[in-house]
């Protein structure tokens, strides 16, 4: 099959409410703030060890962002020079322009096999094109193996980080949900070995069962056909190995040129998600063997939108994402919003600047309009990134974009307030009056000092950000009042 980089589809990327909206929610959410805030902050110190370990830390993230250009650059060949040794080592490729196709191909492969179960490896790929309802509206039923999606499954949650689905909740909440959707765990504590042995002996029923195994992949090398899996629990790897049939569905970003690649990969990615020197397991798979392993393999590679953002010189490195969370980590907005607040797959900063490229966004009505203001503009997630992707340059590019399609709109709310803010500024007298009124607006700062509320229009600005208290005078009446010449 000849290669195609199709259009987009939207899956189920978009989330109901727009960011602001949702913030305000998780904000006011303890519980959710404390249990992220010591989730991230353990990750976060645990990562910063095992890099400073590494000597040549940098000349491995250079190293890694440039392999990921050059695999931008040569997309379609290499996916062509995939599909050609998949195929010759006995496994079948499909390609999918958008979510619904994918998401047809793997429900008739299930249903091929006459299986009304499926298991499956921890996968944002089929997050994102929402494959657990759609399988469930088919009659097939998805389980999810990794322990921390397990718990978002059973607890009928959302993921929350790409790394920890399940960090937004405490070892108390997650008794809970076992108890509730567990048969036999009466008795139960919240001892999170107790817990692991509740989720094992509920998983090996499910391993031992199980025909079809449904999985993602970190890595797909085009010059062998090898597929990689990497993770820290085996769950994976008892999916890899046990069923008859495997179906991989594959961001078609995820290839690299060579085997050898994977060197600077396999020590990037551990060390910037799970902070270890390497992933306790380590899967990898080309093709089929008689005997050993599935019987029957297929590789789903799934555009969906990726080839609009490859198209994108200015975002295009959204693409080059392993799927760390070191962003995450570090991002301040996140560890005060976490993950649900974004309300698509990819949570953090990767998922302000890639769920909007990969689904576009309209004006401030579309929920993905708000995604590239949802992160700050600090530095620290490119700082992090073991790919050197500048998120806060992709950032200013989006809200740029963003900006431009408000603009298309001849009341446009942010263009009327910009249009309103330079006939303003054109005018001493006039930028006097303003600060006058700023400085009469500390009357409604609330008690930590921060402005969260203000009349219309100026609460369409309140309503995503909160504005520090005005000081009580202003550096222009303070020059006037220690400077001869007065205000100018």
């Amino acid at each position: 099959m000849s290669t195609f980089l199709g259009t987009p589809g939207v899956g189920n990327l978009r989330g109901d409410d727009p960011f602001p909206v949702a913030a305000r929610r998780a904000l006011r959410d303890s519980q959710l703030r404390r249990n992220i805030r010591h989730a991230t902050t353990t990750i976060r110190t645990k990562r910063l060890a095992a890099v400073a370990e590494c000597e040549d830390w940098e000349q491995l993230r250079a190293a890694g962002g440039a392999l990921k250009q050059h695999t931008m650059a040569h997309l379609p060949e290499l996916l062509e020079e995939l599909e050609r040794n998949v195929s010759e080592r006995g496994g079948t490729v499909h390609w999918a322009r958008d979510a619904d196709e994918a998401n047809r191909i793997i429900a008739a492969l299930v249903r091929d096999t006459g299986s009304d179960e499926v298991i499956k490896v921890k996968s944002m790929a089929t997050q994102e094109i929402g494959l657990n309802e759609y399988l469930e509206s088919n009659g097939i039923a998805a389980i999810e193996t990794d322990l921390a999606e397990l718990i978002v499954q059973l607890g009928h949650d959302r993921p929350s980080h790409i790394l920890v689905p399940a960090i937004h909740r405490n070892r108390a909440e997650i008794r809970e949900i076992f108890l509730r959707e567990m048969a036999g765990t009466e008795g139960l504590t919240d001892d999170p070995r107790e817990l692991a042995m509740a989720a094992r002996a509920y998983l090996r029923r499910k391993f031992l069962s199980a025909q079809v195994a449904i999985s993602g992949a970190n890595f797909a090398v085009a010059e062998t056909g090898t597929l990689a899996v990497v993770e820290s629990e085996g769950n994976g790897r008892m999916c890899l190995t046990l069923p008859r049939v495997l179906i991989t569905v594959m961001g078609i970003e995820k290839v690299v040129p060579r085997f050898a690649d994977l060197e600077v990969f396999m020590q990037l990615l551990p060390r910037s998600s799970t902070a270890e020197r390497m992933n306790p397991y380590t899967s990898m798979w080309t093709g089929v063997h008689d005997g050993d392993g599935p019987q029957e393999f297929h590789l789903v590679l799934l555009d969906n939108g990726r080839s609009r953002v490859l198209a994108d010189p200015e975002g295009r490195s959204a693409l080059h994402c392993i799927r760390c969370s070191a962003c995450l980590n570090v991002c301040p907005v996140y560890e005060r919003t976490g993950g649900h607040a974004y309300g698509s797959v990819y949570p953090g900063p990767i998922g302000a600047i890639l769920s909007p490229q990969l689904t576009g966004f309209g004006g401030h009505d579309d929920p993905n309009a708000a995604l590239p203001y949802a992160s700050s503009l600090c530095g620290a997630c490119f700082d992090a990134c073991p790919v050197r992707i500048d998120i806060p340059r992709i950032l200013v590019h989006l809200r740029a974009a963003q900006v431009d399609s408000d603009r298309t709109r001849s009341l446009g709310g942010q263009h009327l307030a910009m249009k309103a803010a330079a006939w303003m500024m054109r005018s001493a007298r006039r930028f006097g009056w303003a600060e006058g009124l700023l400085r009469a607006s500390r009357t409604v700062a609330g008690p930590h000092g921060q402005i969260t509320t203000l009349p219309w229009p100026a609460s369409r600005w309140t309503r995503a950000r909160d504005l520090p208290r005005p000081p009580e005078e202003s550096f222009r009446r303070w020059w006037a009042r220690t400077r001869s010449g007065g205000v100018r």
